[in-house]
């Protein structure tokens, strides 16, 4: 059954070779080599795009982009790709959600009929290998309530009560704003948003993977989501790699390679390619979901949102048409004023007290 497999392996690394001059190929190139490096490249991107999301780097280099490829792909194409990202982006819609669940099914269903088994073979505690679907469960819940619950839509009736929770900074959130959209007043720190065509008290993001705004009443159901989702990917990692040390310590496959005439392969990769592959896809997702997870936690100990900190290097005075200044006038840079210390700041993302007034009122 090996050989096959070990062919089309090989096949791919000839192609490597023989169209990749640039590429130092080893023949006896390791695979975890292969996966860590891929890793590193994603991560590295990542970082980098979080980096010149807050410059104007980032936006010229997208413009200039989309100028070359609109001279080599047809106008048609083009407007079909626009429509599609439209569709998926600019309006509310069940695909992320549906694919969010088909990934997770997937991953869960390659461990419960390989790794699960195998693990109780080797003897493994059934309570660490349980902890992976205990923790799916908890999810699942802060999951649903992160797509169902109201953000904290701004309407008529609650209007005056938003405009009393939070301090105009003058800077960022000006008084006497009114949403040419919805024709309400803004309270500080709200935001409409294009996706759901509402105003949103403390405003935070559209998420597309729950087709939910993210505000001040469901954030920390979406904080807690966050939390179970990175945690459930890094213990099924961890339980995925303890089986697989543990399987070649005790087998020896660390000595075991198949030879042919372009090179080595791993024995331990070509015996079980579908953990090996689940483990670097949870691997890679428990570091990228950890580094949002750590700067959601970084936004909610300092009381800041997401929109806050994506324009808190431009709120600038002389920027805001609003807010009439003489010319001479010194500008003003936002500062948050909204912080008052971590147990404060976290007490308001659990237990919001405009939700508490919200629930008595009706």
């Amino acid at each position: 059954m090996l050989v096959p497999v070990a062919l089309s392996a090989d096949s791919f690394g000839y192609i490597l070779y023989q169209y990749l001059p640039g590429f130092i190929f080893n023949t006896r190139m390791d695979f975890l080599v292969l996966f860590l490096f891929y890793l590193a490249l994603v991560l590295i991107g990542v970082v980098m795009i979080c980096i010149c999301s807050k410059t104007h780097y980032l936006k010229g280099l997208v413009r200039g982009g989309a100028q070359i490829i609109s001279y080599i792909i047809p106008e048609c194409l083009q407007r079909a790709v626009l429509k599609l990202l439209h569709y998926l982006f600019h309006t509310r819609n069940h695909t992320f959600i549906l694919l969010h669940l088909i990934l997770q099914g997937m991953v869960y269903s390659e461990y419960t009929w390989e790794i699960f088994d195998y693990c109780q073979e080797l003897e493994f505690s059934l309570h660490y290998l349980l902890l992976p679907y205990l923790l799916l469960i908890v999810n699942l819940v802060f999951f649903i309530l992160s797509c169902v619950s109201n953000p904290g839509t701004i309407t008529k009736a609650n209007e005056l009560l938003f405009l009393q929770v939070y301090e105009f900074d003058e800077v960022m959130f000006s008084k006497n704003m009114k949403c040419s959209t919805c024709n309400l007043r803004k309270p500080a720190r709200s935001k409409h948003c294009s996706v759901c065509n509402r105003c949103v008290h403390r405003f935070d993001h559209h998420c597309v993977w729950v087709n939910n705004c993210i505000g001040a009443w469901n954030a920390r159901y979406f904080l807690l989501y966050l939390l179970t989702l990175t945690a459930s990917a890094a213990t099924m990692a961890v339980v995925s790699s303890v089986f697989l040390v543990q399987l070649v310590v005790v087998s020896d496959l660390y000595l075991e390679t198949y030879v042919d005439d372009l090179g080595h392969f791993q024995y331990l990769f070509l015996t079980f390619p579908r953990i090996v592959f689940m483990l670097g896809f949870v691997i890679m997702l428990s570091f990228l979901l950890g580094g949002y997870l750590c700067f959601t936690l970084y936004l909610a100990a300092t009381n800041q949102t997401t929109n806050e900190w994506y324009r808190g290097d431009r709120a600038w005075c002389q920027h805001c048409p609003h807010v009439a200044r003489p010319p001479s006038a010194e500008p003003r840079v936002h500062r948050n004023i909204h912080s008052h210390g971590l147990w404060s700041n976290l007490r308001e993302i659990f237990l919001p007290a405009t939700a508490h007034y919200e629930r008595k009122k009706n």
